[in-house]
């Protein structure tokens, strides 16, 4: 019978059985941080909502639909800020998306290497930009741009359409939709990048091999697989835009009525929020304006949700499909 002789220069074998400490510490560490993120939402809800409960008892729900704010006379309404947000953010998130994925397919598909690196980098150092940088020059440079020929132009071409009726102004809706624009490009187009560069490349050379044109390719392929990732980054987009204060507070012009033209000065929910809380004069002035900022979470809330279910859903019937 043979013995084997064990080599004295072989590792050690590793015990796997007992309890490592790295392992427990990581664990731990990953652990607290979940909960933490969690709590910490849990405390900033719990936070804005219990200093707006006198606003909310005492204006309740109509406050969402009050059209007016006059703290002189104790008039508070939301429908203003609601309106504006909505409509700047969906104007911004409609003109920013297209762009948004045609950098992307531009920067993975089209680009040479060389070519692409530092397109790439000049798009992502727009998110780098302070908001209030990029709110100073909407006042100084695009704010007149838009005013001097932008609008004369839709009004003269699209005149007929309310939404470019009107006299044409540097402050308002249109130019704190384009600000809005600019601003959620690079997160956008960064993300649907991403998207894009993981796309299997079997899947595109196959569709090529089979006679499809690099459009074709793309629109088949490209698109359909990164469908999902496209949609949540479209809503975290929508997310950024509905939450951006000082540079809307800097090109909106502080308008407290609904406008059926694009052109006039406007609000926001974030800016009304911003230029009015320090100054307010009035208890029940701060607590409207926190009223504004537990409908502002809301929203916020709801999008990113809803970002998270359309990813799930498409997740889902991708895989009863290849299932």
């Amino acid at each position: 019978m043979s013995t084997v002789t064990p080599d004295p220069l072989a590792p050690a074998p590793i015990d796997r059985q007992g309890i490592r400490l790295g392992d427990v510490l990581f664990k731990g560490i990953a652990f607290v941080a979940a909960v933490g993120v969690t709590a910490v939402l849990g405390l900033l809800t719990y936070e804005v909502f219990s200093l707006a409960w006198p606003a909310i008892e005492e204006f309740r729900l109509s406050f969402i639909w009050t059209q007016g704010w006059n703290p002189n006379s104790n008039v508070y309404g939301a429908l203003v800020f609601i309106y504006g947000t909505i409509v700047t953010s969906v104007i911004a998130l409609l003109l920013a998306t297209p762009l948004s994925i045609a950098i992307a397919l531009f920067l993975t598909e089209i680009a040479p290497g060389r070519v692409a690196a530092p397109i790439a980098t000049m798009v992502e150092l727009l998110a780098a930009i302070p908001s209030v940088v990029l709110g100073l020059w909407g006042i100084l440079v695009f704010g007149p741009w838009v005013a001097n020929h932008l609008e004369p132009f839709l009004n003269t071409w699209f005149g007929f359409l309310p939404i470019f009726s009107g006299d044409p102004s540097q402050a308002g809706i249109l130019p704190a939709a384009l600000v809005l624009t600019i601003m959620i490009i690079p997160i956008t187009s960064a993300i649907c990048r991403e998207l894009f560069s993981r796309v299997p490349r079997d899947l595109s050379d196959g569709s090529l091999a089979l006679g499809s044109t690099r459009w074709e390719a793309i629109r088949r392929v490209a698109i359909p697989y990164a469908a999902p990732g496209i949609s949540a980054a479209v809503l975290l987009g929508l997310g950024r835009a509905f939450g951006e204060a000082i540079a809307v507070t800097q090109v909106i012009g502080s308008g407290n009525t609904i406008n059926e033209s694009l052109f006039p000065p406007g609000d926001t929910l974030g800016s009304r929020i911003a230029s009015s809380y320090i100054g307010a004069s009035t208890a029940i002035e701060a607590q409207s304006l926190l009223y504004l900022a537990a409908i502002l979470l809301v929203i916020s809330l709801v999008t990113n949700v809803s970002a998270q279910a359309i990813v799930n859903r498409f997740q889902k019937a991708r895989r009863m499909s290849t299932g």
